[in-house]
């Protein structure tokens, strides 16, 4: 394995986790700000398509999609749509932490979905795993119940609809370029975004009533959609210099982070219980890799194992 490129993949990837949270200070500030959650949801495909294109030019990289990819791209859009919504419509009152940890079983969702969809393989104790980390959720989720209400199960959805974004992006990452992709579910994100929010300007559901923005208004909308272009190109290239098995790990590193934003910006610090329930989710997530990584070991032994001997 050569360490000289996956330092560069670390670095992107721990690059990600203090640039992602930041996606989500802009989305707080704007819906503190009164803007509405249909409203920034939007600008993040706004701002983010029209960095994305230069890149997309610059690399060389095509602009047209068949039929075939606008399909799946359309879906991936759609998944995203709803999750962005989602955890926006949960940091609007929710401290930081607390709604990225309860997103976070996003992982153990899409393990459990791994077999129906794909026929994975998951043993008992990655089931376990995610059965204690679902609990984790809960210690997270049960006092923001008690304080918030019904609003703090929004970032439960993000954690379903990001799953499922993640299943679509494994089925059309095998013949479309990351960035490319990127940039296609932006454009494809404000189509679909666009016609809702002219439908609902003026109406009576406020969450999908847009607002013109005032003062900092602009700028909280602007960095939802440039926050989240430059945290997925580092992800994106993380993952050309390392395998995703050793950058999972740090991904972790993302809730340390929201958690000292959230308090340096917000004057926002988890209680106990959810501290516990965070690091019981950590720690269920980090175990998944580590069974994921002996799995992948044990297949690739075996694999070797019953090829055919050379001449």
């Amino acid at each position: 394995m050569n360490t000289d490129r996956i330092l560069p993949g670390v670095l992107l990837m721990l690059a990600f986790c203090v640039l992602a949270p930041l996606l989500d200070v802009s989305s707080k500030l704007a819906a503190e700000a009164g803007l509405p959650v249909g409203q920034i949801t939007t600008a993040r495909f706004v701002v983010q398509g029209a960095l994305m294109l230069p890149v997309v030019l610059a690399m060389g990289l095509s602009l047209r999609l068949d039929r075939r990819a606008l399909g799946f791209v359309t879906l991936r859009a759609v998944f995203l749509i709803l999750s962005t919504f989602s955890f926006v419509s949960g940091i609007a009152v929710m401290p930081l932490a607390d709604a990225l940890a309860i997103a976070f079983v996003e992982p153990f969702i899409l393990l459990l979905l791994g077999p129906l969809i794909f026929g994975d393989h998951v043993g008992p104790r990655r089931l376990a795993a995610c059965l204690v980390g679902f609990g984790g959720a809960l210690m997270v989720i049960q006092p923001s119940l008690a304080v918030f209400g019904l609003v703090a199960l929004w970032p439960l959805g993000t954690a379903v609809f990001f799953a499922f974004y993640m299943l679509v992006t494994r089925a059309i990452s095998v013949y479309m370029h990351p960035v490319a992709m990127q940039f296609h579910t932006s454009w494809t994100g404000l189509a679909l975004c666009l016609p809702v929010m002219l439908a609902f300007d003026g109406g009576a559901l406020p969450a999908l009533d847009p607002i013109w923005p005032q003062g900092l208004g602009w700028l909280w909308l602007f960095g939802v959609g440039f926050w989240a272009a430059v945290s997925h190109i580092c992800m994106t290239y993380a993952l050309k210099f390392a395998p995703s098995a050793t950058l999972a790990p740090l991904h972790y590193f993302e809730i340390v982070v929201a958690v000292l934003m959230g308090y340096l910006i917000f004057d926002d610090l988890p209680n106990r219980i959810t501290v516990t329930g965070i690091a019981v989710i950590v720690a269920s997530g980090l175990y998944i890799i580590h069974r994921e990584r002996l799995a992948h070991r044990d297949r690739a032994a075996s694999a070797e194992a019953e090829a055919p001997a050379g001449p």
